[in-house]
């Protein structure tokens, strides 16, 4: 197998850390020759690592797809509202292409792709990284296996994890549906779209609920101040306290959220961060407005239901899922990598234990790469499991969702 190589648009935590990390970790496979990213810290870290000539990292996409196509492929791991431009640049190029998820905030420019896409003849993928989970390839086969008999319904649980959404959702750069996207959008056309692999059926109606309950200022502690580092009284009871949080929270602080606020390792890297930046405010003084829970009801082609919760109150950030058919029930917990099935005939549990390695989205991430380079370097990338003409359906949901929501639950046909 030949290698790949790649430019990267958008150094983030996403595409420098889940994504491009693969190239690191199997060189001969997949190889960065260019990267865009305004942040000179993260692009300078980005361009060391990999080795990135200085002319092809830069500060602004426009200037690296100004180039005659540079490589077989490019990651867009922009910030949401920034992807669709320089994907129809890298598509007047040639380039096989990977977006990050969500492809597009705006439903008219979602549209507009799924007819600019259906004919390109190189590869167009979305980084729905369910599709490549161990996990949830492994309930499709039991379903498509017919120990389910027919589908009747499914209870799908996205909890987001109350330390994510703290950084994520309320200081980060997804807490105000304006200048990013809804948050059902955000978090769970990831959800919709393993919804309809798995069920292999269009959704015909859509119905929500939800609100922001808990985030705002009529709930911050008395005299709780606008940044935690201004002398908070409540440090000490508080499970969102900034400093603390940055430093001690498992997740926050091995890796991925710290290194978002503050490149540099030192704890006064840290903290001088949080005095000044996004980070550092109080969680209930933010300019945050999206919603905390939301549950929403779907009802497929041929009356199959399903149900979507998506949660902030939750210790741990992971999805359960439980599916209902004519002859046995499915229960399986993505992070524990454990799925159960009871049938209904024999009253037989069957217990798959998958093992799968603790990497991002419970092995997803890397999987995802992996398939992704595979498929340019033997040039099957019409073999692709997650196209953003697919791909398209499930934000079509969340924006449904969204506005039943804001229509207080009212039907949505699709």
């Amino acid at each position: 197998m030949k290698q790949v190589t790649a430019i990267l648009i958008g150094a983030g935590n996403r595409g420098a850390e889940a994504y491009a990390s693969y190239a690191l970790k199997f060189p001969g496979e997949l190889s960065f020759v260019g990267v865009a990213e305004p942040r000179k810290d993260r692009r300078e870290e980005f361009a060391r690592k990999h080795k990135i000539e200085d002319r092809y990292a830069l500060a602004d996409w426009k200037e690296l797809l100004a180039f005659p196509r540079l490589a077989d492929c490019v990651l867009i791991c922009t910030q949401d509202q920034l992807h669709v431009e320089p994907m129809k640049r890298a598509m007047e190029l040639g380039y096989d292409i990977l977006c990050e998820k969500p492809i597009s905030p705006s439903k008219e420019e979602l549209l507009m792709l799924k007819k600019e896409t259906a004919s390109y003849p190189g590869l167009i993928s979305v980084a729905h990284v369910l599709r490549y989970s161990p996990f949830f390839r492994k309930i499709k086969e039991i379903i498509q296996s017919g120990v389910l008999g027919q589908l009747v319904n499914i209870q799908h649980m996205e909890s987001v994890g109350y330390w994510h959404m703290a950084h994520s959702f309320v200081r980060g750069n997804w807490a105000n549906s304006q200048e990013s996207c809804p948050m059902i959008l955000a978090k769970c056309c990831h959800d919709f779209d393993i919804l309809l692999y798995l069920v292999e059926k269009p959704c015909k109606r859509v119905s929500s609920f939800g609100r922001l309950s808990h985030f705002t200022p009529e709930n911050a502690p008395e005299g709780a101040p606008l940044r935690c580092t201004d002398g908070c009284m409540h440090k000490d009871n508080c499970p969102f306290f900034a400093p603390r949080f940055y430093e001690e929270h498992p997740q926050a602080a091995a890796g991925g959220f710290r290194k978002v606020v503050a490149m540099g390792e030192r704890q006064q890297d840290l903290l001088e961060a949080l005095q000044t930046g996004p980070y550092g405010r109080c969680v209930y003084h933010c300019h945050n407005d999206v919603v905390d829970h939301q549950v929403v009801n779907l009802e497929f082609e041929g009356g199959i239901t399903a149900s979507v919760t998506m949660c902030a109150f939750t210790n741990l950030c992971e999805r359960t899922i439980t599916i209902q058919g004519t002859r046995g029930e499915l229960q399986g917990r993505m992070e524990e990598d454990r799925i159960q099935v009871v049938d209904f005939v024999t009253g037989n549990k069957s217990v798959y234990e998958l093992n799968t390695p603790k990497t991002g989205h419970s092995g997803s991430d890397a999987a995802m790469m992996k398939e992704l380079v595979s498929l340019i370097s033997t040039q099957r990338q019409s073999e692709s499991v997650s196209k953003a003409i697919e791909a398209i359906d499930s934000h079509l949901i969340a924006f449904a969702a969204e506005e039943s929501r804001i229509q207080q639950g009212k039907v949505i046909e699709l």
